[in-house]
């Protein structure tokens, strides 16, 4: 049986013309060997599977090919293509830096780069995965790829640019891959589906294309499980069951069912898609990017941004045109907000369940909040924001003018119109008023109005009392209230504080506290000794900070007691701590072992001579 190789390896480009998307990179390098302007140190970066290491083995046979083409791409017949193409190539060195990242890699790298190529112009030294040399790796290779040997090109690939220091960017000539767009990769599989004899559909490539997210090699791959799957025949349908995504058609009956508030149908739909075996998140983002895809089709000219399979971008245009994009929006809205909070839900089927609920209504409470009449939003009510304080406008003094009058009339009359309740409205009062010479001056004109002003107010009539229902104000009722609800006190003499009778009443207050089981606090009143300092004022003396504690505990019923006792509001006392002398007990220290042998030698000095004689040793 013929040894099976994946397309990914088996389809890889051997020149710069079959590499796919990345033209911009390819003409550059093409360039660059045709008017021999090579750098000694390229930089290769950019998403996995879009080319990096596959152009920079194809630099390097370019480099050494002896019959260059005029295009720039190598011969592939010459001694060097021959060997590089079956990988005896002794002038290109491949290295791995993600399992040979340490100083000693980096040295030996070193040291083979001092030997000059024994065949051909140029060695190169491809260093993949870069960004994983060790930091100490980095500074070891600082001067070698500055400085190298005009023979030595080195060129690395790396997918993270941003973790490789400063100083190594600075050496090199940077080159970023892009992502291989889904055009490209549907026309690179077609073409390997042709020369493989697979039928395949377009759209089945163009999902795949989509999955594959810019990556080539993962295209690639899935081709071949889908091949291997349908036994060669890729089709919508089965591309579609073996990827594991939810077909659009689904997507459209849901956003029906959810624009005619059809809740019963949403449901059952989403109940038939969880049958299916599709999990949660997935219905989730997928729903997310078929309404991202209806809101983008709202307006022509966003349209070129609708990325789905070919044939359906008519029924999306048909669809927007049925769906607001106020619903769109907030749909979108709902859906990022469900797909965050997924992962911390114990019951996901009902938290997409209450998505789809939601979705539902959505359009009821659209419509809700859109005032028909006036064509606008309303704006809900503030309930829990700041309110002004109201006040009630005062009821300022109207001042009618007076009728017509004759031209020989020689008075004015002024009516004056005070606002008082139905009930208590006088009549207006009528007052004659002297005409002024037209010519009067400031003066005379403010003394008539001053008179005008006291006459009004001598005949106007007295101001009935305002009726039980008038409002009052909250200062008036208070007020009111006082006065009402106050009594009169007798007020009693104040009673000196003497020793005695504050002895008797510290007595009963004691009493007190010892019907309400504080022991501890009564000994501490028995034990406290009172002085009397004036007819308001005593001290208080204990012995120790507890007891001080205890008694402040007591302050404030034991204030109003004795200032109910003394009829006085100003007694008070004060506590002072004196502590008692504290015995001092000498006790004897317990001696050593040492020290009590020293004691029984001094009082039997026989007993040191017998140690010596019998030469012991005593263990202290």
């Amino acid at each position: 049986m013929e040894k099976f190789i994946v397309s990914a390896r088996k389809y890889r480009p051997q020149n710069f013309n079959t590499v796919v998307g990345q033209s911009h990179i390819t003409t550059t390098l093409k360039n660059a060997i045709r008017n021999h302007q090579l750098a000694h140190a390229f930089l290769f970066c950019g998403p996995r599977g879009v080319g990096k290491t596959t152009c920079a083995r194809i630099l390097a046979k370019t480099i050494n090919c002896e019959n260059i083409q005029p295009d720039g791409e190598a011969c592939n017949v010459c001694h060097s293509c021959v060997s590089f193409n079956e990988g005896t190539s002794l002038n290109i060195h491949e290295l791995d830096a993600a399992s040979n990242n340490s100083v000693e890699d980096i040295r030996a790298l070193v040291e083979q780069v001092r030997f000059a190529p024994q065949a051909g112009k140029y060695k190169i030294y491809i260093v993949d995965e870069v960004h994983m040399l060790s930091t100490s790796a980095f500074n070891a290779f600082l001067k070698t790829l500055e400085e190298p040997p005009s023979y030595a090109i080195f060129i690395l690939a790396t997918t993270e640019k941003h973790k490789i220091l400063p100083t190594i960017l600075s050496r090199c000539q940077i080159f970023d891959f892009k992502r291989i767009t889904n055009n490209d990769t549907v026309e690179h599989l077609q073409e390997i589906a042709g020369k493989e004899d697979i039928h395949s559909e377009k759209a089945a490539l163009q999902l795949i294309a989509q999955k594959s997210e810019g990556c080539m090699r993962d295209s690639l791959s899935i081709l071949d499980k889908i091949v291997s799957f349908t036994n060669g025949d890729v089709t919508y349908q089965n591309t579609l069951e073996h990827l594991n995504i939810l077909d659009h058609d689904y997507y459209f009956k849901m956003l029906d069912t959810q624009i005619n508030q059809d809740m019963a149908g949403s449901m059952l739909l989403y109940d038939e898609i969880n049958r299916k075996g599709f999990e949660g998140d997935l219905v989730l983002n997928g729903y997310a990017e078929f309404i991202r895809n209806v809101l983008v089709c709202q307006n022509p000219r966003a349209a070129s941004l609708l990325d789905v399979v070919e044939g359906l971008q008519p029924k999306y245009i048909e669809t927007a045109k049925k769906v607001s994009p106020a619903y769109l929006i907030s749909a979108l809205n709902i859906l990022n907000e469900a797909e965050i909070n997924y992962k911390m839900a114990r019951n996901k089927r009902l938290h997409v369940e209450m998505t789809m609920i939601k979705l539902t209504f959505l359009q009821q409470a659209i419509e809700l909040s859109f005032d028909n009449q006036t064509a606008s939003l309303v704006k809900k009510k503030r309930v829990n924001g700041p309110v002004a304080v109201r006040f009630e406008p005062l009821q300022s003094l109207q001042i009618k003018s007076a009728p017509a009058v004759p031209s020989n009339a020689t008075s004015a009359k002024l009516y004056i119109e005070s606002k008082l309740p139905s009930a208590t409205v006088a009549e207006p009062k009528v007052v004659a008023l002297k005409p002024a010479p037209v010519a009067a001056p400031l003066s005379m004109l403010q003394t008539a109005t001053d008179t005008l002003t006291e006459t009004a107010v001598k005949t106007a009539p007295v101001k009935p009392k305002e009726p039980a229902t008038a409002k009052k104000s909250l200062l008036q009722s208070l007020r009111d209230k006082h006065i009402t609800n106050k009594t009169a006190e007798n007020i009693e003499e104040a009673v000196p504080v003497t020793e005695e009778n504050l002895k008797e009443h510290w007595k009963c207050f004691t009493d007190k506290l010892k019907q309400q089981l504080k022991h501890s606090v009564v000994t501490v009143f028995n034990n406290a000794e009172l002085q009397v300092v004036n007819e308001q004022h005593f001290s208080i003396t204990v012995s120790a900070s507890l007891e001080q504690k205890f008694i402040e505990q007591e302050k404030v019923p034991l204030l109003e007691y004795l200032k109910s006792c003394f009829k006085n509001r100003n007694v008070g006392f004060t506590i002072r701590i004196i502590e008692q002398p504290k015995e001092i007990v000498i006790s004897e220290a317990t001696l050593t072992t040492r020290e009590k042998y020293q004691r029984v030698i001094e009082q039997y000095p026989m007993i040191k001579e017998l140690k010596d004689r019998l030469k012991l040793e005593l263990d202290y």
